[in-house]
């Protein structure tokens, strides 16, 4: 096989991601599984028998339409008309994907050139950096640093080139729990179309948010034609495991996504569209009471977290928790997260593999709070021995 290492170039560095190291190493302790975001309880059960009887029916077991199930692209497009006030085709400007993972690398892999580049905010969940790699761009990290985790929009405007192509946004932001301001994104959405600029925006934890307002970039002037829309079931529903994702978007970026897309997956998750589409139509009472019973548990975990020694920064979104370790006499977060199983019995995310700049996030660690109330209490007496 000669001296050519194996793995394609542009992955060099990402092996095993640090989730899968962390739970395994959670399994292997018998650790709380504070790092992983994923609930340890399943979402509503009429729509899990949904998923069942689509399953017994035969609706979806074969395989469903490319773009996704009539029902659920209609679901969707209903969804984004219903929240944000979006109106979307769901014939020409819906695309169902394997989860928004599978929505991202499409968009990316359909809109980028080798030589393009991508500014994205920086820390950035593990999938952007990869898939901006496999298609042979360059990312540019906007970094969000503490204790605010604002973007500097002056550090934007500076970075943005002739060889930009895209504005890579997350909000609510992962792992920081930002979510961008209605003026925040204002100035962004100027940016974009003063320069021309595509942008794709991953909104899955749009549900989850505590005392602020989530604002979809795509609704701003000039911004529809130039958006990609991302979200997902998994994370507003609690059922990760069923990988039910969207795009939405004008016909011609659908149109682009859709060609990557279909070489990917084509299809997945058959009678889960079913039962997704059903969910997406659930009362505002259930997302009312999802989001009451995060803000609890934020609160059980930050208070716990803060009370062991970390200095807590409470996120207004997402299910995560970023914490720094500086206070306890750490500095590594890796090294942290990595001995922290053996000294108290939980597992974490250290936020330095979400960096380029290593240094802005060395000392940061994530926590996760989509837990059983029962585990977190008990996660919060065992750092206690911090």
């Amino acid at each position: 096989m000669g001296t050519r290492p194996l793995l394609n170039r542009r992955l060099a560095g990402m092996g095993t991601t640090i989730f899968a190291e962390m739970s395994a190493l959670a399994t292997a302790t018998g650790s709380i599984n504070l790092g992983q975001g994923f609930p340890d309880t399943d979402g509503p059960d009429g729509i899990a028998r949904a998923a069942a009887d689509a399953v017994l029916t035969g609706k979806g077991n074969q395989y469903p339409p490319g773009p996704g199930i009539p029902e659920l692209r209609h679901a969707v497009a209903e969804h984004q008309q219903r929240f944000h006030g979006l109106s979307y085709d769901p014939d020409g400007e819906v695309l169902v994907t394997a989860g928004a993972t599978e929505a991202i690398a499409a968009t990316l892999l359909a809109l980028l050139e080798p030589g393009d580049e991508v500014i994205a905010l920086e820390p950035f969940y593990d999938s952007y950096a990869a898939c901006i790699a496999m298609a042979g761009a360059t990312r540019v990290p906007l970094t969000l640093r503490a204790p605010d985790f604002r973007p500097d929009l002056d550090r934007l405007r500076a970075l943005i080139t002739p060889r930009t192509r895209l504005l890579l946004i997350n909000t609510p932001h992962n792992p920081t729990g930002t979510v961008l301001t209605a003026g925040e994104l204002g100035v962004i959405a100027e940016l974009a179309v003063e320069h021309d600029l595509l942008v794709v925006t991953d909104e899955v934890y749009e549900h989850l948010v505590f005392g602020a307002t989530h604002h979809p970039i795509a609704a701003l002037p000039g911004m529809r034609e130039r958006t990609v829309t991302i979200s997902s079931a998994g994370k507003t529903f609690s059922f990760t495991g069923w990988k039910v994702g969207w795009a939405t978007a004008s016909p011609a970026l659908v149109a682009a996504v859709r060609t990557a897309k279909q070489y990917l997956t084509y299809v997945s998750a058959g009678p889960f569209q079913y039962a997704v589409a059903e969910a997406l139509r659930l009362p505002d009472a259930y997302f009312d009471t999802l989001r009451a019973d995060l803000l609890r548990k934020r609160d059980l975990l930050v208070g716990g977290l803060a009370a062991a020694g970390f200095r807590v920064f409470a996120p207004e979104g997402t299910y995560f928790v970023t914490t720094d370790i500086t206070p306890l006499g750490e500095k590594d977060g890796i090294e942290f997260c990595r001995a922290l199983p053996g000294r108290c019995g939980v597992v974490a995310i250290p936020n330095a593999v979400f960096y380029d700049d290593v240094d802005a996030g060395r000392s940061l660690v994530r926590f996760t709070f989509c837990k059983k109330d029962d585990v977190l209490q008990e996660a919060v007496a065992r750092l206690q021995r911090l």
